[in-house]
């Protein structure tokens, strides 16, 4: 028995960790039991995969490979104010987004990254690897934790939107927690690029100023540079306006700009995050009747 323990932990150093991110790419599953089965396997991963599936993992394994780019984003704001976490799941359908199992993962999910005050996905995701298998079994798709983000300040809040599909948290230097609520609430409608114009990038300027130019072609020629750059330097204000959260006019009152109505409260706003489901996944469209025949044709060899 000794013997065989001693064989087995050999088995387990001599396993390649690009042979276990490889089966874990290829299934879905957690390190540790891909590292199992290819030790059980003596490395042959594609016995590693059929014992998978036999083993009642396969259809965890089976839907891995499928883009979950639907699902939902949540928060969690500390009852002092003093920091929150944001965090985005992933399912492949809305329905399953609505589902009670799924709503009650992600619920779970926050909570763990709020207690650990985690601002990087890959503990929550080995934390909660377990739990997320078990409900890919449960539901039959994919499931997803994308990514987190923890904000802090004197004055954290947060706002998400009805639909469970944007997710913002504001912090701010002074001020209340409606405060910060009501400019999360703006970041959830206009989605700005950047807190500052400063944080604007020289080349995201000259962009602009060659889009500008290419549109209004007709209006520029002929006039003189100083008019010219006169005419750039609006549309450039313009731009950084629109981009820049401080100096976007706040949706309840278009009269003051966000930058102002945090100073009015005797507050600045520090930093803020928004989280939209998907943004940024490539969703591979699906002809459903190729799926099906697809399906069919395999059933018959």
């Amino acid at each position: 028995m000794v013997k065989n323990r001693i064989e087995r932990i050999d088995n387990m150093a001599q396993v390649s960790a690009a042979l276990v991110k490889e089966l874990r790419e290829r299934t879905g599953l957690g390190m540790m039991e891909c590292k199992k089965a290819l030790v059980e396997a003596d490395g042959d991963i594609e016995k590693a995969i059929d014992d998978l599936r036999k083993s009642g993992q396969a259809k965890a394994a089976k839907k891995a490979g499928r883009i979950a780019a639907d699902g939902v984003v949540a928060i969690k704001v500390a009852a002092d104010g003093k920091y929150g976490v944001v965090v985005e799941v992933n399912s492949e359908t809305d329905f399953v987004a609505r589902d009670e199992s799924f709503l009650g993962f992600v619920e779970a999910t926050v909570e763990k990254a709020f207690a650990d005050r985690l601002n990087d996905v890959a503990p929550l995701v080995e934390a909660r690897e377990k739990d997320r298998e078990a409900l890919v079994q449960k539901i039959g798709e994919n499931i997803s934790i994308r990514r987190i983000n923890r904000v802090e300040g004197v004055v954290v809040g947060g706002y998400v939107h009805g639909n469970k599909r944007i997710a913002v948290l504001v912090a701010l230097s002074g001020g209340n927690p409606e405060l910060a609520k009501d400019i999360a609430m703006h970041v959830a409608a206009t989605n700005p690029a950047v807190l500052n114009p400063s944080q604007v990038s020289e080349e995201l300027i000259a962009k602009e100023k060659e889009i500008f130019l290419a549109l209004n072609e007709e209006k520029v020629k002929g006039k003189p540079a100083e008019i010219v750059e006169k005419m750039v330097a609006g549309r450039i204000q313009k731009f950084l306006s629109e981009a820049s959260l401080v100096e976007q006019p706040f949706v309840k009152d278009p009269d003051v700009k966000i930058g102002d109505l945090a100073k009015k409260a005797g507050a600045e706003v520090i930093s803020f995050v928004r989280f939209e489901v998907g943004e940024g996944i490539e969703k591979i469209e699906v002809d459903f009747a190729a799926e099906v025949a697809a399906q069919v044709a395999a059933t018959k060899q």
